[in-house]
Order: structure tokens, then sequence, then C-alpha cells
């Protein structure tokens, strides 16, 4: 579970790691830092807003 700030143009501010495996975190914090959301208004301007993310990890079987 990551904490990430979402800026006035949508993208990924401030993330960091809350739980979780510590393995596993260096490559979601990178995927989440491609995100980008659309932004969220309040009283018709653009705000920044706090938010969780959880990342799920899954493995494949081939």
């Amino acid at each position: 579970m990551l904490q990430a700030e979402i800026s006035k143009d949508g993208s990924i501010q401030n993330l960091r790691l809350i739980s979780g495996h510590p393995m596993l975190a260096p490559s979601a914090i990178e995927a989440v830092k491609q995100w980008r959301y659309k932004p969220y208004y309040l009283n018709g301007e653009p705000v920044e807003v706090e938010t969780q993310i959880t990342v799920i990890f899954s493995l494949s079987g081939g």
C-alpha cells in the first residue's frame, strides 16, 4: 500500500510506502510513478489530493 499526493495536473507526488513487502516496494513505486490521474476539481478549480493506492502483485503460471 502506498500513500500519494495527486497534483493539480494529475501527476503523482510524494509517493511513499505505507505497508507491504519491502522487496516489492521499489517495483510498486516505479509503476505508480508512471500513472496519471484526472485532476480533482473543487469549486471548478483543480486541487491537490492525498490518496492511498493498493498495488496487487500476482504470478501467472505458464
